[in-house]
C-alpha cells in the first residue's frame, strides 16, 4: 500500500463518515483509563453499563476506587467479561497512582511519548490497546490504538500485514499516515467496521470503498 492510496482510503472515509462528538471531546484520563479497561472483550452496550453502574456506586477517581472493596467494584462490572478481573485491575491501578503519581494521570501524560507509554504498560490490567487510547485521546500523543474493527479493517483493505500483531499493524498504519490524521484513521476505521467491513457477511457491494479494496467480493480474510 502506497501512501497515496492511504490517503486516497482516508479522504473517502471522511465523506462517507462525520467524525463523532464524543472523538473530538476532552476526555478526563483516570476515566478514561478504566472506560478502556472495562470495554477489554466485551461490547460497547455492556462497557457502557457497566461504567455506568460503576459511577453509580462510587466517584471515579483513583481514591474513591483505590478504598472500594473489590467484591463491590465486582458486583458493578458484572455486565461485562472478565470482571472479577477487571475490578482487581481497577483496584490496584487506583492505588498505585494514588501512592506514586498523587492521584492523577497528569505526571504520565506529561512524560515522552515512548515514556508514557511504557509506564502505562506496567499498570495492572493495561495492554497496548488501552494504553494507546489513554494516550490519544487524552493527550493527543502519536500514536493509533489497534481495536478489532482497526485490525480487521485495515488488514482486509492492505493498509497492514494479513499476519501482522498488535504492534505490526499500529506501526504500518502510522507509517502511512501523519500524526495530525491519526485521531481520524482510528475513529473512521472503526466506523467503517461497524456498519459495512463486518467480520462476518462484511456488506462490500455497499461499502463506499468497495472500489478502493483488494478484499472487495472475496472470501473474508482471517483477522
Amino acid at each position: 500500500m502506497t501512501k497515496t492510496d492511504a490517503e486516497k482510503i482516508l479522504q473517502l472515509l471522511k465523506k462517507t463518515f462525520a467524525m463523532p462528538k464524543w472523538a473530538a471531546a476532552k476526555k478526563e484520563p483516570f476515566e478514561t483509563l478504566i472506560m478502556t479497561i472495562i470495554s477489554q472483550n466485551t461490547a460497547g452496550r455492556n462497557t457502557a453499563k457497566a461504567f455506568e453502574n460503576l459511577s453509580k456506586q462510587f466517584e471515579i477517581a483513583p481514591e474513591a476506587l483505590a478504598n472500594a472493596k473489590t467484591n463491590q467494584i465486582e458486583e458493578c462490572l458484572k455486565v461485562a467479561g472478565l470482571y472479577k478481573n477487571k475490578a482487581k485491575a481497577i483496584k490496584q491501578i487506583s492505588r498505585i497512582i494514588l501512592e506514586r503519581f498523587h492521584g492523577t494521570l497528569r505526571p504520565i501524560l506529561s512524560m515522552p511519548f515512548e515514556e508514557a507509554r511504557k509506564t502505562l504498560l506496567q499498570l495492572p490490567g493495561v495492554g497496548p490497546k488501552t494504553a494507546d487510547v489513554v494516550l490519544l485521546f487524552c493527550s493527543e500523543k502519536p500514536t493509533i490504538p489497534v481495536d478489532t474493527h482497526v485490525n480487521r479493517v485495515s488488514k482486509r483493505l492492505s493498509l497492514a500485514p494479513d499476519n501482522g500483531d498488535y504492534e505490526a499493524v499500529r506501526e504500518s498504519l502510522q507509517l502511512l499516515y501523519t500524526p495530525k490524521d491519526y485521531l481520524a484513521v482510528h475513529v473512521l476505521l472503526i466506523s467503517l467496521g461497524r456498519k459495512y467491513c463486518k467480520a462476518r457477511n462484511p456488506l462490500c457491494k455497499q461499502c463506499p470503498l468497495n472500489m478502493l479494496c483488494p478484499s472487495s467480493n472475496k472470501k473474508p480474510k482471517k483477522c
